[in-house]
């Protein structure tokens, strides 16, 4: 899923809550209040699972049916609740203290809710059970941990890729993006690729964090976040010159104008059929797949490197609600969610690719016509997606600082730092 003014999930997008840091923990705080004793008291137990992905709904029930048989006395009811209203409503169901039992969690909102006591610590019922979080990448269970103890256990991730179209490369005799590619590859078979009098360019370069700029910034040796979480990297030279292979790409024409793709959404654009490029993530294979004007004609590879090797790395985690009345049922379920099993039911679904090692095999299979095995020879070299106690405080400010710089009115370093000052503002109100 992508974070970008919010989490988008496959052709959607959930808006993410703008309010200041105190005012969310203000309204937080209400539901801090440690769980109690739980247990079922010898009748069935009865849990709630809140989910906002209609696609991945069938799953999510047959892992549920699954659990259930094999733990007859709990039985849990899935809640689907729209994307757009899932942060909102988990905040009111939070101060009310009528919050699921357990739900679905992502990185830029972890710190927030595990701060306020919003979640149930994890850690010592994991070590209890059994369940050893070497099965999942590091770079998603450390999303979830808080000062030191866990509250997630990961259930998908997402990485980026680079998709093109080959039909138009075949075009203009451009060989094909492959592991070997640089940041100026891209550049040189954008330029080959435009053709101006067609409508076709040779990249499509929104000003996209997760997908697009995080990426560049990581593979040029530097940092949105600094690794303590107290100060913006944005205004360090690595991460202006990330920033600017994407803003040169718009400048030179050679992908639409940032009007185009706030008009009409970048994933779109490609698969009008007149974009060769194209940094997505995983969540869009599927929607990929079913565009019949170019689901034969596209493929996908890693990204090209930079000074180095990076992609960001996103996922989410089931937790379980710190003051549901079933502490043990509601730890039980999650770590079943977290299972092997559980994940081998996500992966034949092909929606998302499973957290848990060895099991994404099946997902790659879901659709074999693309080589989907460069979403996870990523993970060897994967950066956790950038978040601090309060992401949206300073992630909802990039869309606005950036523009000029992507519009071509604003030189691409000055914007940066005016982002590292707003970030950092944000940043220390956090202490």
């Amino acid at each position: 899923m992508r974070i970008h003014l919010g989490v988008r999930l496959g052709s959607k997008q959930i808006k993410m809550c703008r309010r200041p840091l105190a005012a969310v923990v203000g309204l937080l705080l209400g539901a801090s209040a440690a769980c109690g004793g739980g247990g079922s008291g010898g009748g069935k137990v009865e849990l709630t699972y809140r989910i906002w992905d209609k696609n991945q709904q069938p799953a999510m029930q047959q892992i549920v049916e699954r659990f259930q048989a094999s733990h007859p006395n709990i039985h849990v009811t899935v809640q689907l609740t729209a994307s757009a209203e899932y942060w909102t409503k988990m905040q009111a169901d939070a101060t009310g203290g009528s919050a699921p039992d357990v739900f679905w969690m992502n990185g830029p909102h972890a710190q927030l809710y595990a701060s306020n006591g919003v979640l149930l610590p994890l850690s010592d019922r994991l070590k209890r059970d059994g369940v050893d979080l070497v099965n999942y990448p590091t770079t998603l269970t450390s999303l979830y941990a808080y000062h030191g103890t866990q509250y997630g256990i990961p259930k998908d991730f997402d990485t980026i890729g680079l998709w093109y179209n080959k039909k138009l490369f075949d075009a203009a005799g451009v060989k094909y993006p492959d592991d070997k590619w640089t940041w100026q590859n891209v550049a040189d078979a954008a330029r080959k690729l435009t053709n101006a009098s067609k409508g076709v360019y040779g990249i499509a370069a929104p000003a996209f964090g997760q997908e697009n700029y995080y990426n560049t910034i990581f593979q040029a040796g530097g940092y949105v976040i600094s690794p303590d979480g107290k100060s913006s990297g944005y205004d360090q030279p690595a991460a202006i010159s990330g920033l600017r292979f994407w803003t040169d790409l718009v400048k030179q024409g050679l992908s639409p104008s940032l009007k185009s793709m706030t008009d009409t959404f970048p994933a779109q654009l490609f698969e009008s059929g007149k974009i060769g490029m194209y940094y997505a993530g995983s969540w869009d294979v599927s929607e990929f797949a079913k565009t019949d004007a170019i689901k034969n004609d596209i493929d996908v590879t890693v990204l090209p490197k930079g000074n180095k090797r990076a992609v960001v790395i996103h996922g989410l985690a089931n937790v379980v609600y710190a003051k549901t009345k079933h502490p043990k049922e509601a730890t039980q379920f999650v770590e079943f969610l977290g299972s092997k099993e559980a994940a081998q039911i996500q992966a034949q679904s092909g929606v998302v690719i499973p957290a848990f090692n060895g099991t994404q095999e099946a997902w790659m299979k879901s659709t074999p016509q693309y080589h989907l095995q460069s979403y996870l020879d990523e993970v060897a070299y994967a950066v956790s997606l950038p978040t601090s106690k309060n992401t949206d405080a300073w992630q909802t400010q990039e869309p606005a600082i950036f523009a000029p710089a992507w519009s071509g009115t604003k030189d691409v370093a000055t914007a940066a730092h005016e982002m590292a000052t707003a970030m950092n503002a944000a940043l220390q109100k956090e202490k």
